[in-house]
């Protein structure tokens, strides 16, 4: 499985997130998380936990198999 950043940035925005607010909540950098979200780095299973429980949604809400 790996992170599907798209649904990460679905998420966060329907959730009315910023990714500034985000990166405070989940401790990471805004650029690394901006990266994640645009699928050019990927994440830790902890950290997608951590993403998961500051949007408030399950880890399997922004885990995606990759699509070709």
């Amino acid at each position: 499985m790996t992170p599907n950043g798209t649904a990460i940035r679905s998420i966060r925005q329907a959730h009315g997130v910023s990714l500034r607010t985000l990166s405070a909540r989940v401790g990471r950098d805004r650029g690394y998380l901006s990266k994640v979200e645009r699928g050019l780095k990927g994440a830790s299973e902890s950290t997608l936990r951590d993403i998961a429980d500051a949007l408030h949604v399950p880890v399997a809400a922004i885990n995606r198999e990759e699509q070709p």
